[in-house]
C-alpha cells in the first residue's frame, strides 16, 4: 500500500511533482505549477514527532527549481496590500505541522510552498485555527492525519476571474486563489491492513471572515473531489475509502 496521504496525480509540462525527505523519511508531495509560480497542492501526514517548538528559519528559494520559475519571497513577503490587510506568505504545509524536525521545517519554507493568502480574518485567523485543531485532533483520536492542502483557481466549469499582484520583490505576477481546501483522514490499522477510515473535507472562499468557526465550512471528500476534478486517497482500499469520502462533519469526523 502507498503512502495513505497521496492523491492520484500526474504533471504537464508546465508542473512540478516532487517529494521532499529529511533522510529516508518522508516531509511532503507536491505538485507546483511553473507557469502560475503556485504549489497546486501538499500532501503530507501529521504526527507528534514532527511538531515542536524550533524557530521559525528564513524563507529560500526551492533548491529543485530555478530561481525563474519562483516567486521572491525570500527577501520579503509579498507587500501588496488587500483592504485593511495584507497578502502573508500562507505556507501550504504549515510550519507548525513541522516545528520539530530542523531539516522538515526548512523544507516548509521554501518559496514554493508560500501563497498569497489574506492575513487578518484568514491566513490569521479561521485558516489558523483549522490547522491548530488538526493537530490537537492528535491527542485524542488518533496518532497520525494524512492531510492534502490546496489552492484552487477556479472550480471545475468555472470562470471565476483570477486576480494577479505584483510582489515588490519580484517582476513576475503572481496569481491569487480563489479558494483553498484541506481534506484530512484517519484510519484504524489490523496489522499493515486498514481496517477502516474517517475523512473530512473543509472548503473555503479566500475572503475575510468575521469569526473562526471552520466546522461551517465542512464539505465531503467527494464535493471536493467533484470541485477540483482531483481524486483523494487513492490507496485506501476503495469499499473504505468510498465510504469515509461522504462524511461533511467535523464532529463526525
Amino acid at each position: 500500500m502507498g503512502w495513505l496521504e497521496l492523491p492520484a496525480s500526474t504533471a504537464d509540462s508546465n508542473q512540478f511533482l516532487d517529494t521532499f525527505k529529511a533522510g529516508s523519511q518522508r516531509n511532503y508531495t507536491y505538485l507546483y505549477d511553473k507557469s502560475m509560480y503556485t504549489m497546486l497542492w501538499a500532501a503530507y501526514p501529521v504526527y507528534k514527532g514532527a511538531i515542536g517548538s524550533l524557530s521559525r528559519p528564513d524563507w529560500l528559494p526551492n533548491p529543485e527549481l530555478e530561481e525563474s520559475e519562483q516567486i521572491n519571497i525570500w527577501d520579503g513577503s509579498y507587500g501588496v496590500d488587500y483592504g485593511s490587510t495584507i497578502y502573508a506568505r500562507g505556507h501550504m504545509i504549515p510550519n507548525g505541522s513541522r516545528n520539530g524536525n530542523s531539516t522538515m521545517q526548512q523544507q516548509t519554507f521554501y518559496a514554493t510552498n508560500s501563497v498569497p493568502q489574506i492575513q487578518d480574518n484568514f491566513n490569521g485567523g479561521i485558516w489558523s485555527e483549522l490547522e491548530n485543531s488538526l493537530r490537537g485532533e492528535l491527542s485524542s483520536t488518533s496518532d497520525t492525519l494524512y492531510v492534502v492542502t490546496g489552492a484552487v483557481f477556479n472550480k471545475v466549469g468555472g470562470s471565476e476571474t483570477i486576480t494577479y499582484i505584483q510582489p515588490q520583490h519580484d517582476s513576475k505576477k503572481c496569481p491569487v486563489a480563489n479558494y483553498f481546501y484541506k481534506v484530512v483522514l484517519k484510519v484504524k490499522w489490523s496489522g499493515t491492513t486498514v481496517s477502516s477510515a474517517s475523512a473530512v473535507g473543509f472548503w473555503f472562499e479566500h475572503k475575510q471572515y468575521s469569526g473562526n468557526d471552520f466546522s461551517a465550512y465542512a464539505v465531503s471528500v467527494d464535493q471536493i473531489e467533484a470541485w477540483t476534478g482531483m481524486d483523494f486517497f487513492v490507496n485506501l482500499p476503495d469499499t473504505i475509502e468510498n465510504s469515509a469520502e461522504q462524511n461533511s462533519s467535523w464532529t463526525s469526523f
